[in-house]
């Protein structure tokens, strides 16, 4: 027997999410948390590299984000390389994506900072929010970074 194909997302719905990993990153770029706050569920689950399961977006904001926003820079999702997925009642969606990003050694020296995310996303309104969120780093790749950017809003 057959197995059907991946609930691949429609063009509208992959456009959608090019665009919010495109401004999720820019946040991530300008240590903005206060943008990126909105395009969470306020009960969001997530793992990063620093906690396992956080719940909600405060926790998330205090252990994960702030342990990592500041400390790295050129944060941006490999777009050509991000697999969509959507629910055929267009409730839910998932998106895979690989990312870059640069960290720093204690010393100052930059190293490649590469990773992967995995993100639940279920419609809210007219909109859709983030209700998981599953970002690592690639295996080999140092767990700490030691720049120290300023946050730009709460």
């Amino acid at each position: 027997m057959a197995m059907a194909s991946l609930p691949t997302a429609n063009a509208e719905i992959m456009q959608f999410f090019r665009d919010w990993l495109e401004t999720f990153a820019g946040h991530v770029r300008d240590v903005d948390y206060a943008s990126a706050r909105p395009l969470f569920h306020p009960e969001v689950l997530a793992f990063g590299t620093h906690n396992d399961v956080i719940p909600g977006l405060d926790q998330w904001v205090s252990t994960q984000w702030d342990n990592v926003w500041p400390k790295t820079t050129d944060f941006r999702f490999v777009l050509d390389q991000t697999s969509i997925l959507a629910s055929s009642d267009g409730t839910m969606a998932t998106v895979i994506a690989p990312w870059t990003s640069t960290g720093y050694h204690q010393d100052g020296s930059p190293f490649a900072r590469p990773g992967r995310a995995t993100m639940v996303f279920s419609r809210h309104g007219d909109g859709w929010l983030c209700v998981h969120s599953h970002m690592s780093l690639n295996r080999g790749v140092p767990q700490t970074s030691h720049a120290n950017r300023p946050v730009k809003a709460w």
